[in-house]
């Protein structure tokens, strides 16, 4: 076996109490779209089975959490809607978020089983959402609709991951401003606005990150929250060599041996969804020290420098990220973050869950 992902089902159910134990009292509908976040949508919703509910980009991804058997109420927080989308979201208590006009007239025109929906403001990211002044105009509209039930108001956090930022502020302002008297609950928080804005509980929280052992702050790991690593990437060494001084390694031969060392060849690469922007130097385990990648990733190998673990056999394992290593550590040294990284391994990496 080459390229394995690990997902731990108790790293995830302990991340959820973490959640719980820094906002407490409020109601969690844990963010697993995009797969899950790479780590498997059903496997990461089985084992947050104690969420109130679940956020997902589209009617797709919430089937199927429907399909895998998944009760709890479930959001949708970017899906168009139309008259199918409507009546199929109704069917399979799906929860959509409005944040368009057009939904406004599909809603309008929609006469089938009731369906529950959320309201998303722009209360200044300027990605989705109603003008958050209009919130009155759009609550009546949606009161003369007979089959349209509203559940609540949203919004989301552009610079949470900044406590600095006054960004943050104005956006909780604007949204009070808003939502004023109207009724329904609040959903404000993800993961940077649960660990640093209480005052962005409100009544329903929206953590995605935080739940998969990764931190969302700036300058912060997610050690510091107490948040464990959900999925271990590993590979294996495929082949070791012996380098001569000056010699290159790999594509455009832009690394060069310092001194006669020991290579390794690992069984992974782009095309397992590694960051080919990955530099020499990004950070490897190899029995639970320390190696550094040399060279150009490859479609499907890396090259490691073992000089720090020169007994390391062909046949072991690599760590790539995971326990002792944070993927939020290996995604600085590419240049991106752990979402990213979680979210473009292929299929060619295989999965278990533990």
């Amino acid at each position: 076996m080459r390229a394995l992902a690990t997902i731990d089902r108790a790293a995830l159910a302990h991340n959820l109490g973490r959640v719980r134990a820094l906002a407490p009292g409020r109601a969690v509908y844990a963010a697993v779209k995009a797969d899950g976040y790479g780590h498997g949508a059903a496997t990461v919703a089985n084992a947050l089975a104690g969420a109130d509910g679940f956020a997902v980009s589209s009617l797709d991804e919430a089937l199927q959490l429907r399909w895998s058997g998944i009760a709890q109420p479930i959001m949708t927080l970017s899906q168009p809607l139309d008259a199918q989308v409507c009546a199929c979201a109704a069917e399979h208590d799906i929860r959509p978020v409005v944040f368009d006009r057009t939904h406004l007239d599909a809603l309008a025109g929609y006469a089938g089983p009731d369906l529950s929906v959320w309201v998303k403001l722009d209360t200044g990211m300027h990605r989705l959402g109603f003008a958050a002044p209009d919130a009155g105009a759009i609550d009546a509209r949606l009161k003369e609709l007979r089959h349209v039930k509203r559940l609540g108001w949203l919004t989301h956090l552009g610079c949470a991951d900044d406590p600095d930022s006054p960004m943050t502020e104005r956006q909780l302002a604007t949204f009070a401003a808003g939502t004023g008297r109207l009724g329904g609950q609040r959903s404000i928080a993800n993961s940077a606005g649960v660990l640093a804005w209480p005052a962005a509980h409100a009544d329903v929280i929206r953590p995605g990150i935080m739940l998969y052992g990764s931190s969302p702050m700036a300058g912060a790991t997610a050690a510091d929250y107490d948040l464990r690593p959900a999925m271990h990437l590993s590979a294996p060494i495929i082949s070791r060599r012996r380098v001569a001084a000056g010699e290159p390694i790999g594509y455009g031969a832009t690394w060069r041996a310092p001194e006669d060392m020991e290579v390794g060849v690992i069984g992974i690469g782009y095309g397992d969804g590694y960051p080919r922007h990955a530099p020499s130097g990004t950070p490897v385990l190899v029995r639970g020290r320390r190696a550094a990648v040399v060279g150009r990733v490859s479609m499907d190998m890396i090259t490691i420098d073992l000089r720090a673990v020169p007994e390391a056999e062909v046949g072991e394992r690599v760590t790539l990220w995971g326990p002792g290593l944070p993927a939020d550590e290996v995604a600085a040294a590419a240049g991106t973050i752990a979402y990213e990284l979680f979210c473009r391994l292929t299929p060619r990496v295989a999965f278990e869950v533990v």
